[in-house]
């Protein structure tokens, strides 16, 4: 009998030939990463929590087949308790698409598992691996729908669905009236926040853009911020901004009101516009939305433009209390940070593919171009911020 490879005991170890507990394949994979090693030497992996958590910490760390074969270990642990989370088709979703990140086959039994316990988990895959091996893009976003719906705001697969749609042409953010003259462009605004007494380098950073000429500059904190809500959105605005868990937290929550409402660009008071050259740039743009994103299309939300009411913005307030409501304890990223604008990019980005177009042109710049405009200031404060603090 031939000894089976890696890959072949990967590939079957959702099966239920195998104990919910470590093998030792699975525990040679763990030992490729020293910080999976080390939680696993502290922690075991025959509960589902720490199991789950070991094959997090894989994928966190680029090892995605070592993170798909203990996501596999953490589906069979799930099995036998069927009342903990998360629940199995959002471990085999994750493993099929660390197999996908890894370059290796999809297993058809699992793939079938995943299908009838979620056919829209099911058909994200499918559309992801159909892109990723040379396939129509606009077939692969078709397949996928509206898969993203099934998922929070802000997770990996509206980041995976906006790689692809941008490389549908024609664009499927903009709209097809060509240049059209409609005199609205984005106001010459520019708005930022601190909570209160702001430390040094950040008074300065706000007294350097309220020197620009050409921008009108509105600074807010948070006893402004508060009254502002209540005038022109109401009590319950107001509430959910001061019950808001952190400075950043609140700050995303102020942004979206008020460029919804005003129209402008918004700037984190920790950010500097860089030049003048970059002031240009700005004061240059013809769309009705300028977005920057990230090299894994994250979209910024630290730095954007828009005019007044426009359709992506008033999609972004709708996620956000909808998120506010829902996952009050979210990841701040994925509740009120840049996962409310990667939602609204989905939803935009499907309606076209349905054939509801967006009636707005939106700009969508690289992190290349983002550094050519923006610079972030040293803020001592910044080097003491846990980690899931600096994100938001």
């Amino acid at each position: 009998m031939t000894e089976k490879t890696l890959d072949a005991l990967v590939a079957e170890n959702t099966l239920d030939i195998y104990p919910p507990e470590p093998m030792p394949f699975e525990i040679e994979c763990i030992e490729r990463d020293h910080q999976a090693m080390e939680y696993f030497g502290h922690h075991g992996g025959t509960v589902l929590e720490h199991a789950f958590t070991v094959a997090n910490i894989l994928h966190r760390n680029q090892k995605p087949f070592e993170a798909a074969c203990i996501y596999g270990l953490a589906f069979r642990i799930r099995a036998t308790n069927r009342d903990q989370y998360p629940l199995p088709q959002s471990l085999m979703q994750v493993r099929l698409l660390c197999l996908l990140k890894a370059g290796k086959p999809l297993p058809e039994h699992d793939l079938q598992t995943l299908a009838g316990q979620c056919r829209p988990y099911a058909n994200y895959i499918e559309g992801i691996a159909s892109a990723w091996r040379g396939g129509d893009n606009k077939d692969a976003l078709v397949h996928i729908g509206n898969a993203f719906e099934e998922f929070l705001s802000g997770e990996e697969i509206d980041w995976l669905y906006l790689e692809i749609a941008r490389k549908i042409q024609p664009s499927l953010f903009n709209s097809d009236k060509g240049d059209r003259e409609t005199g609205k462009t984005i106001p010459r605004k520019l708005f930022m926040y601190w909570d209160k007494e702001p430390p040094e380098e950040i008074t300065e950073n706000i007294y350097f853009h309220q020197g620009i000429p050409d921008m009108e500059i509105e600074v807010f904190n948070q006893e402004k911020a508060a009254s502002w809500l209540y005038e022109y959105y109401g009590i319950e605005a107001r509430e959910f901004f001061l019950g808001m868990r952190h400075p950043a937290e609140a700050a995303d929550f102020l942004r979206v009101h008020v460029t919804n409402l005003l129209g402008g660009w918004w700037l984190d008071a920790d950010a500097r516009i860089r030049d003048e050259a970059a002031l240009q740039f700005m004061l240059d743009q013809k769309d009705d939305v300028v977005l920057f994103l990230t090299q894994n299309f994250v979209t910024h939300n630290d730095f954007y433009g828009t005019v007044a009411k426009s359709s992506i913005m008033e999609e972004c307030l709708r996620i956000l209390y909808n998120n506010c409501y829902k996952h009050k304890h979210l990841y701040i990223a994925y509740k009120t940070g840049p996962g409310i604008f990667n939602r609204a990019l989905s939803r935009t980005a499907f309606r076209a593919l349905q054939g509801i177009p967006n009636e707005e042109r939106v700009k969508l710049y690289d992190q290349s171009k983002f550094e050519e405009v923006i610079q972030q200031i040293d803020a001592p404060y910044k080097a003491r911020l846990p980690l899931w603090q600096a994100m938001g």
